[in-house]
């Protein structure tokens, strides 16, 4: 059975302004990421004074804690600010898959779009609450003399070839393959979990960030062994994320990088 000209017309028109709500959500939650992205990669750079007409070992970011207290609000407050810039730069790139995803799924409902912005806000919430411990575990190890008060990087290779030893060991745990493959399945992790309403989608972003969380802590703590100033190492392990979540099962990343930690973490025990 047709249905009259009018109402042909009126499903039609719904139609396409249900997808030009999926698409303008869309654009505007991937323009978001970009920008959030973009934003904090600039203020590592420039707060390493690349580009800036400025050297190295006068910049912003280095200069940090020189000169301040550890154990004050001061330094802790700024340490937390870097830390939780630099997982946004690290982490958010790999986790747009699935924060585009949620985005189109919930473009038919109502509030879908700030719906969105609750999941995302969720997630990034597990990595600030890594980075409030991550600027702890700074603190401890400058005022323990363990790692340099300037680039943050662990002072004894022996520590650091444990920390890599760790990292590797992790790599092959039950628990790190478990944590990989929901972050490798959006869509299945998405129906899985799946609520209506502000409850399912700060529950949903949650669970994901604590599996993002389980899936790369142990390679963010390796921060520490070339330095959490450095840039080329934080673009690596950034690099390193994206290929264990999109790289297909079949390239085995995650097994080729816990061979390379774990030789690596025995030539800095041995001293080679």
């Amino acid at each position: 059975m047709e249905l009259p000209e009018t109402d042909r017309i009126a499903s039609e028109r719904r139609g396409n302004s249900v997808e030009q709500i999926l698409r303008r959500d869309g654009l505007i939650v991937g323009f978001c990421i970009v920008a959030l992205v973009l934003l904090a990669w600039w203020w590592l750079f420039r707060s390493a004074g690349i580009g800036m007409g400025t050297n190295m070992g006068a910049s912003a970011m280095s200069d940090m804690g020189r000169g301040v207290p550890v154990w004050t609000w001061t330094y802790l407050t700024s340490a937390f600010a870097m830390w939780v810039l630099m997982m946004v730069a690290m982490m958010l790139p790999s986790a747009a898959p699935m924060i585009l995803l949620f985005a189109r799924l919930s473009g038919q409902s109502e509030h879908g779009l700030a719906r969105t912005i609750g999941f995302a806000s969720c997630y990034l919430l597990v990595w600030a609450l890594f980075s409030a411990l991550a600027s702890v575990s700074q603190a401890a190890l400058v005022s323990f003399a363990l790692a340099s008060e300037g680039t943050l990087r662990l002072v004894d290779g022996k520590i650091a070839g444990i920390l890599m030893l760790l990292a590797g060991a992790y790599q092959l745990s039950p628990l790190k393959s478990a944590c990989l493959d929901h972050c490798r399945s959006p869509l299945a992790f998405l129906m899985q979990g799946w609520r209506p309403g502000w409850r399912g989608a700060t529950r949903i972003g949650l669970r994901h960030g604590l599996y993002c969380l389980g899936c790369c802590w142990a390679l963010m703590l390796l921060l520490f062994v070339a330095g959490v100033m450095n840039l080329a190492w934080i673009a690596a392990l950034t690099i390193v994320v994206l290929a264990e979540k999109l790289a297909p099962p079949s390239m085995r990343v995650r097994q080729g990088l816990a061979l390379a930690l774990l030789l690596g973490g025995m030539l800095m025990i041995v001293g080679r």
